[in-house]
């Protein structure tokens, strides 16, 4: 009769996704093939190593600030963005979570990672990213709830659309007073923009220099509107640099789902009705074209 250990090793070994295991004397005992696919490294060479030791050499920039276990149980199921060095040399972006295991009576017999690599990222329109892993990490944590939402709506949830964002001045910002300024105005903003959120609504960074809302405004007029609203706040944002205020303004784009399309062309709306906006000097809320509302609105100034 099968051993049940090769039974769970080869249930482990058919997952697509990256599996480590470790036992509470923290050595690494499981390593699992997608694990090796993802990461180049066989399991030959890591079974055995303090697992702290194995993926602080495997992930970029080491893995103690994600991996321990004051956080090991109440990480999200969507994980952290990592980046893993895989063994040709290149890195991998790749979602990864820790594990805590426990038998029967709820004593640790060991603790897990699963991960899998980041292709989902770009299913779905985004804005510029240089990379940087804060933006990226905000992306994966808006795109989560984005999924959420649209599969809630199209069961027959509440009305679902979205605000694609971007800050006007932020281009000629960073290109004249560098990446520093225009993150420290993209913070000032992001707050100033969740002082007008409803109860129920995300922002998160899309970009390099966007954001999206997501929202359950009813119609598409609705949620124009807010969209109004929310530029109006921005223009609000008391961002100084040097000791110079820098007056702000955005350009929006609205779109309100619609149940017979998909959540990237929801996407794709809101994205061309933001660029409309920006065509249309700034400072502007487009809403993308629907049965009920087309063409675009003038903010007041």
């Amino acid at each position: 009769m099968t051993d049940r250990i090769e039974l769970l090793e080869a249930a482990l070994d058919s997952l697509p996704e990256g599996i480590a295991l470790a036992g509470v004397e923290g050595k690494l005992a499981f390593w699992n093939r997608a694990a090796e696919e993802i990461t180049g490294h066989t399991n030959s060479g890591l079974i055995g190593l303090p697992v702290r030791d194995a993926l602080d050499t495997l992930v970029v920039g080491g893995a103690s600030h994600w991996i321990n276990q004051t956080e090991a149980e109440s990480t999200p199921g969507r994980g952290s963005l990592i980046h893993v060095h895989h063994r040709l040399g290149h890195e991998v972006p790749a979602m990864a979570r820790v594990l805590m295991l426990r038998d029967g009576l709820g004593n640790r017999i060991g603790t897990g990672v699963a991960f899998h690599p980041t292709e989902t990222l770009d299913a779905l329109p985004h804005g510029q990213s240089g990379g940087d892993i804060g933006v990226e990490e905000s992306q994966l944590e808006v795109e989560a709830r984005l999924e959420t939402e649209f599969e809630d709506f199209k069961q027959g949830g509440a009305p679902f659309g979205v605000l694609w964002i971007t800050v006007d001045q932020s281009h000629d910002l960073r290109k004249t007073h560098g990446a520093r300024a225009c993150e420290a105005m993209l913070e000032i903003v992001e707050r100033t923009l969740s002082n007008g959120l409803r109860p129920t609504e995300k922002i998160g960074r899309w970009g390099d220099d966007e954001f999206l809302v997501v929202s359950h405004e009813r119609t598409p007029e609705m949620l124009t509107a807010h969209g109004q609203v929310l530029a109006g706040l921005a223009r609000t944002a008391d961002f100084r640099w040097w000791g110079d205020r820098v007056s702000l303004t955005v350009s929006i784009g609205a779109a309100q789902a619609d149940p017979a399309e998909t959540l990237a062309k929801l996407l794709e709306s809101a994205q061309s009705a933001m660029i409309s906006s920006i065509r249309a000097g700034g400072n502007h809320i487009t809403s993308a074209p629907t049965s009920a509302l087309g063409g675009h609105a003038c903010l007041p100034s």
